[in-house]
């Protein structure tokens, strides 16, 4: 990629000089055709050279200057303005004003780039800057809230403003110097006055207020159970209380099971409960203990036989509702009852004769 390098007089605030002119081997026919249009008098133009000592002497006189564009700027601050919504042309005529955007050629080249450079007039320049300074910085003070460096912030806007517009050179295709008149003056054609509207509006930057400032928030330190605002035993305490567990609702047949089991009991003094009688059903359930075989000292007559009958077993079920628990016969004396050596300690032999023939 070749590079774009551009003549000394295009730098900011270098004064004007003739312009930098490269052509080629050989001349576009519509170069030829446009400079025997502007030249009052008949000059030859048969070779390379004679094209580039008739441009450099055109575009090199005082006259030469390029209207690029006109824009339409404000003549006093927002707040100082006509206000006549009933005529609004006399509103414009009093409120606005036409500035034109004049520069001169400093560069022509129809080699690599196929470009030609502008550079604004120290008029056009001047202008940019007292609306500027005047009027823009005033709308945008008065249109942004205060903060300690606001004029200091405004200040430098002006600043780089300035160094902006000294610095600002137009590019185009060099096919624009087919707007060339007569004293080497122009103006651009097919649109590209709009690139230069937009160009130079492009250097009115806004005043941008500081950022805001990134406030960390604090969060409290969670305490400690060793923190002096929490009491002891308390900090552990849940927000919500929980409900109290309800009893698994057990069927009155596994309550009174067919089978009667044996039931531990255990003599309790008034101060200490029994502990069989503070333990919920569903707390603890305890499969009914083996009972050991041992043989009876009754004879077999008075052993049960089950009879084979209907009738039999009805008067059988009656006789057993009637007679009471094992526990409430034969209430068995314990000191101390643990769950690791519970083992059965009753047999069929313990039970009075009645009661083991009734089983």
């Amino acid at each position: 990629m070749p590079i774009n390098l551009l003549p000394a007089s295009a730098a900011a605030f270098a004064p004007r000089s003739a312009p930098t002119i490269v052509l080629g081997s050989k001349v576009e026919p519509w170069l030829t055709q446009t400079l025997k249009r502007i030249n009052k008098i008949k000059r030859p133009l048969n070779s390379v050279p004679q094209h580039y000592r008739c441009l450099t002497e055109t575009l090199s006189s005082t006259l030469a200057i390029w209207t690029l564009c006109s824009i339409m700027l404000p003549k006093k601050p927002d707040s100082e303005l006509v206000k006549d919504s009933s005529n609004p042309l006399v509103e414009a005529m009093f409120n606005y004003q036409l500035v034109h955007i004049e520069a001169y050629v400093v560069h022509v080249d129809m080699v690599s780039q196929h470009e030609v450079a502008f550079k604004l007039t120290p008029e056009t320049i001047d202008d940019l800057v007292k609306y500027h300074k005047d009027i823009y910085s005033v709308d945008v003070s008065a249109n942004t809230w205060s903060w300690p460096e606001k004029e200091v912030q405004l200040k430098k806007l002006q600043e780089e403003f300035v160094q902006a517009v000294n610095r600002f050179v137009f590019r185009t295709g060099v096919r624009a110097l087919e707007g060339l008149e007569e004293d080497g003056a122009g103006e651009l054609l097919d649109g590209r006055s709009e690139d230069v509207k937009n160009a130079i509006t492009q250097l009115f930057l806004p005043l941008l207020p500081p950022p805001p400032r990134i406030v960390d928030v604090v969060r409290p330190a969670p305490l400690l159970p060793s923190s002096s605002g929490v009491q002891n035993g308390s900090w552990w305490a849940p927000t919500q209380s929980l409900p109290q567990p309800q009893p698994t609702p057990v069927d009155s047949w596994r309550v009174l099971p067919s089978t009667p089991s044996p039931t531990v009991a255990a003599c309790t003094t008034d101060s200490q409960p029994s502990f069989w009688a503070t333990m919920a059903m569903d707390q603890v359930q305890l499969p009914s203990p083996t009972p050991s075989f041992s043989t009876p000292y009754c004879s077999s007559g008075d052993y049960y036989s089950p009879p084979q009958t209907t009738a039999s077993l009805a008067v059988t079920s009656a006789s057993y509702a009637s007679l009471p628990l094992p526990s409430m016969l034969m209430p068995q004396c314990m000191p101390s009852v643990s769950m690791s050596s519970f083992a059965p300690f009753w047999s069929y032999s313990d039970m009075p004769p009645a009661y083991a023939a009734t089983m």
